[in-house]
């Protein structure tokens, strides 16, 4: 396993390579009938890999050349820089490695040919499609790593759905909806399942069906790739997440084996108000697309997909709104994923907190080590009286970016403010003046993960950071060193404040101003990314907090305000 700088360390950040973060990693394709998960993009063979025991014993992973190995190697070969001009790269390709380029990516393939009107391009139109294309979109069937990964000709569904294709130019793009129908147009049943299955809705406000899904989710959902880890979503995170204000029974589809009666696959979806730029747009959020692992082959996912945009759209809602950990067509904006560390010594205990090479353990845990107590003045647990000052804050905050949600005060109430009874779910707090106004705002939630197969520890405590906002932000003109200065110091409180809540790792992407405070609060950059998506709906790319070598960039800000949880 690599170095801790260059891996990341918490489970979250390992499942991101596998996850849709909210859907099941099978929302990319049209699964295979009985084909096993790519494993052919290994680690680099020689690294060291802490066993899950902690034990620190180290092992060889043959290395092995991946497809995207090769098809990079096709383009850079001869420049030796990855981010060199595209039009160059290509210019450089025989008509022999032309072919093996798109061989290795069918549905690229299929792009060329719909482009050139040809099912056989010459080698000139080839390069005249691919040379409008960046590198990113043309890897982007091989553009990660891990079991879940699958090229672009396994995007079958997706080609038949109405979301924004690779190779077309941002300035070229009118931003609005892909298709317009009628809801008179919208099927009003559901698409019939395999034989042996049933469709039906699934009561959360029922104790007995809430545990059959969190039992299906704890089972079934993500896993990190050496399945050390899998979240653990508690009934109250799932009904923070999913019974937000206008939530509706409908939305939570489940399909149940007729014989036993077993819930055996889930999607849920919570409608949305999100502001792209200057247009408001209603969305459904979808979210914990889960298929027991025995039905994986049964071609089930696209099947939950189309009736979550079945149900949407007779109520007339015409887009959604999810985020993945994998490239599909076509991420609208990718932020990287960071983390930080705040038990060290129980991260390396669980095998995914490496000791660094050269270094000792009482280093790393006096690396990561946290005051105390908060140094913030007026900083206080956000309560109800506080409402109506976050929304206002935090829509004033969040019109500084491109997309984000619009929160109405029910929103804040349940977004925000704890339960009172049960498990947490949300942490909140604000900071107040002198004159009782609200000037800071920020808040994480909680996601557990279970740690698979290890003598010391069972459960691993992650924090997510959330919403935030600052009048630091918001001064005339804009004071980037304020808001740092700021930003830097309410991080800080927030990573004590998940240390005294028992968090021993805190996760961040690279979306909002985080990348003002990431690396000043020892967060550290992880492998995965979180690329986020619109359906049926055609927009130009948003910054996402990183430049095109996948660097946390301060100097062009991000311009995601979205969280999901």
């Amino acid at each position: 396993m690599p170095s801790e700088e260059s891996k990341p360390v918490d489970p979250a950040v390992k499942e991101a390579d596998a996850k849709l973060k909210g859907k099941q990693a099978e929302i990319d394709s049209e699964p295979d009938e009985g084909h096993d998960h790519d494993h052919d993009e290994e680690q680099d063979g020689g690294e060291a890999a802490t066993t899950a025991d902690g034990s620190g014993s180290k092992k060889q992973k043959k290395k092995k050349k991946s497809k995207r190995d090769k098809a990079k190697e096709l383009l850079t070969r001869k420049s030796g820089d990855q981010e060199s001009d595209i039009k160059k790269a290509i210019g450089g390709l025989t008509p022999q490695q032309m072919k093996e380029l798109l061989a290795l990516n069918p549905s690229l393939a299929q792009e060329v040919s719909q482009a050139s009107g040809s099912a056989d391009p010459t080698p000139e139109q080839t390069a005249e499609m691919l040379s409008k294309m960046n590198l990113q979109d043309i890897m982007t069937g091989l553009a990660s790593t891990g079991k879940n990964v699958k090229d672009m000709g396994a995007y079958k569904f997706w080609q038949t759905q109405p979301v924004p294709r690779f190779g077309d130019e941002d300035k070229a793009i009118e931003e609005g909806p892909l298709r317009i129908q009628t809801v008179d147009e919208v099927d009003k049943e559901p698409q019939p399942l395999v034989a042996g299955f049933e469709w039906v809705k699934v009561d959360l406000c029922s104790e007995e069906e809430m545990k059959e899904v969190y039992e299906l989710l704890n089972g079934h959902y993500v896993e990190d790739d050496e399945a050390m880890f899998r979240f653990n979503y508690s009934p109250s995170i799932l009904r923070w997440a999913m019974m937000a204000p206008g939530w509706q029974k409908k939305y939570h589809i489940g399909v149940r084996a007729i014989q036993s009666r077993k819930l055996v696959a889930f999607i849920s979806a919570i409608p949305v108000r999100l502001r792209v730029r200057d247009k408001t747009v209603l969305c459904s959020e979808v979210n914990f697309l889960c298929i027991h692992k025995k039905l994986r082959g049964k071609r089930l996912a696209p099947v939950l997909i189309k009736e979550v945009t079945r149900v949407s759209n007779l109520d007339g809602v015409w887009q959604g709104l999810y985020t993945a950990g994998i490239v599909l067509p076509k991420p609208v904006s990718t932020c990287r994923y960071f983390h930080r560390s705040i038990n060290w010594q129980k991260l390396n205990d669980c095998g995914f907190s490496p000791l660094p090479p050269g270094s000792k353990p009482q280093y790393q845990i006096r690396k990561y080590a946290l005051p105390d107590n908060t140094s913030t003045r007026g900083l206080r647990e956000m309560k109800e009286k506080d409402i109506d000052g976050v929304v206002s804050l935090l829509k004033r905050y969040l019109a500084r970016f491109d997309m984000a949600p619009e929160f109405t005060p029910e929103e804040a109430h349940h977004w925000f403010i704890p339960k009172p009874d049960g498990e947490q779910a949300i942490w909140s707090y604000v900071v107040e003046d002198n004159d009782k106004k609200i000037t800071d705002f920020f808040s994480f939630f909680c996601v557990e993960s279970s740690v698979i197969n290890n003598s010391k520890h069972d459960i691993l405590r992650v924090a997510y950071l959330f919403y935030y906002a600052s009048e630091s932000g918001l001064a005339q003109p804009f004071d980037k060193p304020a808001l740092k200065t700021r930003l830097n110091s309410l991080i800080n409180d927030a990573l004590i404040l998940a240390k005294k809540a028992r968090f021993d790792v805190f996760n961040a992407l690279t979306l909002m101003d985080n990348a003002l405070f990431l690396e000043q609060q020892k967060f550290g950059a992880g492998d995965g990314q979180l690329h986020y998506y619109l359906f049926n709906y055609r927009m130009k790319h948003i910054a996402g907090g990183v430049n095109k070598k996948n660097q946390l960039d301060e100097d062009t800000c991000s311009g995601i305000g979205l969280v999901m949880p």
